[in-house]
C-alpha cells in the first residue's frame, strides 16, 4: 500500500484545500519510474521492460503452483500464492524482490540474467532494478484495486447495510481491544517507550480487506451473513485503520496529535463512503445509457473500469486508500441489471492482476526475522509471540459481539478478520521510515504480520467446514466455488434460478 501513500503526496499539491497540512510518510526510498529512467542511457533503459516481463514470468509460474498445490490439499488457492511469492522472494530464491525490502540489483536473480544475456552494465543495474521493481508494485496495487472492484460487484448494498451495525461494531471492537492490548503489555510487560509502543499497537489494529475477500469468495461464503459482516467490518476498519496511522505517524514525527488531521479524516471517510453508495441508485442509471450507446467492444467493461478507477484515484487523493474507492464503485454497479455479465468480464483482468498482489505481498516477506540464530531476532521473537495472541484473541472477540442473530458463525468472523497482510507490512514500515521503531520491535511486528497473514486462509476454511450454504435474501444462491470460478458459478446458479422458478414459488425456495 506504499504507493498509495507515495501518489497521494504527489498529488497534494495540486488540490492543496484537501490536504489540510496532512503529511503521510511514504514508504520506501523506491524512486519514481520516470525519475529513474531518466538516469538511464537509452539501451539500459529498454531493458526495462524485459525485467518487467521477466518478473510476471516468476509471478504467474509461482501463482499457479502454488494455487494448484493449495487447492489439492483442500486449502485456498490464495494461501498457495502467497507461500510461493515468499518461495521466489527476498526470503529463498530471490527471483523477484524489492528495494523497500532492503534489496539491492545484486540481489536480484532477474537483474543478473539481464546482464548475462542482454548486456546490461553494472553501472545501470540499480537504476533498471528501481525501475523494473517500481513498475512491478504498480501492477500489484493495480491488482488489488481490480480485487476489491469485482468484490464490490459481488457483493450487495442491501445486505452490507442490513448488517452494517453490526459490521460496525466488530470493526470499532476489532481496533479497540488489540490497539490497547498491544500497547499497554509492550509498556508494561517489555518496558518499550509509549511512542513506539503506540506504533505497534496500531499495527495490531490492521485488517487485509484484500486477503479476507478472496478467501471468501474462493470458498463461497462471500455471500452469507457472516461473509458480509466481515466484509462491511473490514472495510470499515481499513478506514479506521488510516485514521490511527495518520495519527500515530503525527505523533512520531512532532509528539503531539494533529486534531485537524484527524478530523479531516474521520469526516472525508465518512463522507466518502456513504456518499458514493448514495449516489450510486442515481448514477447506474447513466452508466447503462452510456454502456448500451456503445457499440465497440468493450462497450461495458471500459466505462465500468473508468468509473473503478476514478473512484479509486479520488479515494487516494483524499488521503484514504484507492482499494476503497474500488470497492465503493463496485458497490455502485451492482445496482445494475448488467452486473452478472461484467462480472464475467471483469474475471479475465482480474486473473491477469491478482496474483500480482498476492505474489508480491509473500515476496517483500523476510521470513529471515523468525532466525533464532541471529541475536537481535530473539528479543523480536519474544515480543512477537505476545503480539501474536494478542493480534488473534484481539481479532477473535470480535465474533462475540455479533448480537440479535441465530445460528450465525461467530467463530468464522473473528477468524476473518484475522490477516494483517500488506496493511500491518505498511505501519511496520512507516514506523520503521519515523525511525520509532527498535530493530527487534520491528521485527515482532513484521513476524506478526506473516504468522496471521498465512493462519488465515486455512483457519477460514475449517471454520467453515461442512457448514451448510444459506440461501441469501436475494434469492441468489451462495457461491460454492472449488474448482470453478465463483463470479462464473454465481452467474450461472442464478440465471437457472430465475428463469426455471416462477416469482411464486419463491416462499417455498427460501423455506426449502
Amino acid at each position: 500500500m506504499a504507493d498509495v501513500f507515495a501518489w497521494s503526496n504527489f498529488f497534494t499539491p495540486l488540490f492543496p484545500k484537501l490536504s489540510l497540512g496532512i503529511a503521510i510518510p511514504a514508504w520506501g526510498q523506491a524512486a519514481p519510474i520516470l525519475a529513474t529512467t531518466h538516469e538511464l542511457d537509452a539501451d539500459s533503459a529498454a531493458l526495462v521492460l524485459p525485467g518487467v516481463l521477466l518478473s510476471l514470468v516468476v509471478v504467474y509460474i509461482a501463482s499457479k503452483i502454488g494455487g494448484e498445490l493449495s487447492n489439492k490439499l483442500g486449502f485456498p488457492p490464495v494461501l498457495g500464492e502467497l507461500v510461493t511469492g515468499v518461495i521466489v522472494g527476498v526470503s529463498a530464491l530471490h527471483l523477484l524482490v524489492f528495494p523497500e525490502s532492503g534489496a539491492h540489483s545484486a540481489d536480484s536473480a532477474i537483474i543478473q540474467l539481464l546482464q548475462a544475456t542482454a548486456g546490461l552494465s553494472p553501472e545501470s543495474a540499480e537504476a533498471v532494478f528501481n525501475a523494473q521493481s517500481e513498475v512491478v508494485s504498480v501492477l500489484s496495487e493495480l491488482g488489488v484495486i481490480v480485487l476489491l472492484f469485482e468484490i464490490g460487484l459481488e457483493s450487495n448494498i442491501r445486505h452490507l447495510m442490513a448488517v452494517g451495525y453490526q459490521a460496525t461494531i466488530v470493526a470499532c471492537v476489532g481496533v479497540a481491544v488489540p490497539f490497547a492490548g498491544g500497547t499497554a503489555g509492550l509498556m508494561l510487560l517489555f518496558g518499550v517507550p509509549a511512542i513506539p509502543a503506540i506504533f505497534a499497537g496500531a499495527a495490531l489494529t490492521a485488517t487485509s480487506i484484500g486477503i479476507t475477500s478472496k478467501v471468501l469468495s474462493e470458498i463461497g461464503r462471500l455471500s452469507t451473513k457472516e461473509g458480509q459482516i466481515i466484509l462491511g467490518a473490514a472495510v470499515i476498519d481499513d478506514v479506521l485503520g488510516i485514521i490511527v496511522l495518520a495519527v500515530v505517524a503525527s505523533l512520531a514525527k512532532t509528539g503531539e496529535v494533529d486534531v485537524m488531521n484527524v478530523i479531516y479524516l474521520i469526516v472525508s471517510a465518512t463522507v466518502f463512503l456513504l456518499g458514493s453508495i448514495l449516489l450510486g441508485r442515481f448514477f447506474h442509471n447513466s452508466f447503462i445509457r452510456v454502456a448500451n450507446a456503445l457499440k465497440t467492444r468493450g462497450g461495458l467493461l471500459i466505462p465500468a473500469l473508468v468509473f473503478a478507477f476514478v473512484m479509486s484515484y479520488l479515494g487516494a487523493v483524499i488521503h484514504l486508500e484507492a482499494i476503497l474507492g474500488a470497492f465503493a464503485a463496485g458497490l455502485v454497479l451492482d445496482e445494475s441489471d448488467e452486473t452478472l455479465e461484467l462480472q464475467k468480464l471483469v474475471l479475465p483482468i482480474s486473473d491477469m492482476l491478482v496474483p500480482v498482489f498476492f505474489v508480491c505481498v509473500g515476496a517483500k516477506t523476510d521470513i529471515g526475522v523468525l532466525n533464532p540464530a541471529v541475536p537481535t531476532n530473539r528479543e523480536g521473537l519474544i515480543m512477537a509471540v505476545f503480539l501474536i495472541v494478542i493480534a488473534i484473541i484481539g481479532k477473535i472477540v470480535t465474533g462475540a459481539t455479533v448480537f440479535g442473530q441465530d445460528k450465525i458463525n461467530r467463530l468464522a468472523i473473528g477468524v476473518g478478520m484475522i490477516p494483517r497482510g500488506e496493511v500491518g507490512l505498511v505501519f511496520a514500515g512507516i514506523g520503521s521510515a519515523s525511525g520509532a521503531l527498535s530493530k527487534p520491535l520491528e521485527a515482532a511486528i513484521i513476524m506478526m504480520v506473516i504468522i496471521t497473514t498465512f493462519m488465515a486462509p486455512p483457519l477460514l476454511r475449517v471454520v467453515f467446514k461442512d457448514e451448510p450454504v444459506p440461501v441469501t435474501d436475494s434469492d441468489s444462491p451462495a457461491l460454492n466455488g472449488h474448482n470453478q470460478s465463483p463470479v462464473l458459478l454465481e452467474s450461472e446458479m442464478v440465471k437457472q434460478a430465475l428463469s426455471q422458478k416462477p416469482m411464486a414459488e419463491k416462499p417455498e425456495q427460501a423455506s426449502s
